[in-house]
């Protein structure tokens, strides 16, 4: 037991003798500095020293953007951007999707593509099994004076219960002679009119220039887009005064009359649509 606590006291005292560090001049032997220490304050700074080395190592790998220099930390900007991409790259696709659309609901206008109207057989076969014979039913006397009546007072109120297919006024492009008039049975979906030289060809309402180009087939082509889903499309134009992306007003001039060709007649094709079908152009404008 005595052994033990004599090497006690005498790690006690080497632990807390106190010592001096000392700094002498090389050449002069001069004392520059000097520190009186022991094994104890020595080992308490060394111990709070590595402390505040881990802290500060640890907060910077924690909280800095120095850890994205550590293999295995990811970059939040990184991600931040690979999200906004994502978010942009879907867009986009959206975008095309739609641009695709466009393009080919305009393509249909100037290829002369129609789209007709799907029926549903089992609609038919219903409807077919409701029929009724009309020969079986047997009409008396006072209804048919009365469908008479009814017939006699329609012929006279057209005008009065017609509706309308479009809803604002279309002026002429042109005034000419038509040529050739709309056949959607001979897949004609235009009116041709025969116009002289330099003809100012005219919008026939207002709305925004969607195409504005030269093609192979039909010389200058301009497509305007008016409101309520219709189309007016001027083909065979000599030059274009508008481009694509204007807004034009009723009756502003869109193109010139003209050919390149001297044999060749000066005329104006002009189409009408309304939400992708033709409609006879006829039957809203006077041409003469």
């Amino acid at each position: 037991m005595a052994k033990k606590r004599r090497k006690r006291q005498l790690l006690l005292n080497k632990l807390f003798n106190k010592r001096r560090l000392v700094i002498l001049n090389e050449d002069t032997f001069e004392e520059t500095f000097s520190l009186k220490l022991n094994l104890m304050n020595v080992f308490v700074v060394v111990t709070l020293s590595a402390i505040f080395l881990i802290s500060i190592t640890t907060y910077i790998i924690a909280f800095t953007p120095l850890r994205e220099y550590i293999p295995g930390y990811a970059s939040t900007q990184l991600k931040k951007d690979a999200m906004n991409l994502a978010i942009k790259s879907d867009s986009l696709q959206k975008s095309v999707e739609l641009n695709d659309i466009y393009i080919n609901s305009i393509k249909k206008v100037l290829t002369g593509d129609l789209e007709y109207a799907k029926l549903n057989k089992d609609s038919l076969i219903a409807s077919e099994k409701q029929n009724i014979d009309e020969n079986t039913i047997v009409t008396s006397e006072v209804e048919k004076e009365l469908r008479n009546k009814v017939i006699q007072e329609d012929k006279y109120n057209v005008f009065e219960n017609a509706k309308p297919k479009v809803n604002f006024v279309l002026f002429s492009p042109a005034q000419g002679t038509i040529t050739e008039n709309y056949s959607a049975k001979n897949n004609f979906l235009a009116v041709k009119v025969a116009l002289a030289n330099n003809t100012p060809i005219k919008s026939v309402a207002s709305g925004t220039i969607i195409f504005s180009e030269w093609t192979p087939s039909y010389g200058y082509v301009v497509i305007v887009e008016h409101q309520e889903g219709i189309l007016s499309v001027y083909k065979n134009a000599a030059s274009a005064t508008k481009k694509q992306g204007d807004t034009v007003k009723s009756g502003e001039v869109i193109a010139l009359a003209g050919t390149s060709n001297k044999d060749e007649s000066i005329n104006l094709r002009f189409e009408l649509w309304k939400d992708g079908f033709p409609i006879n152009p006829t039957q809203f404008i006077n041409f003469q």
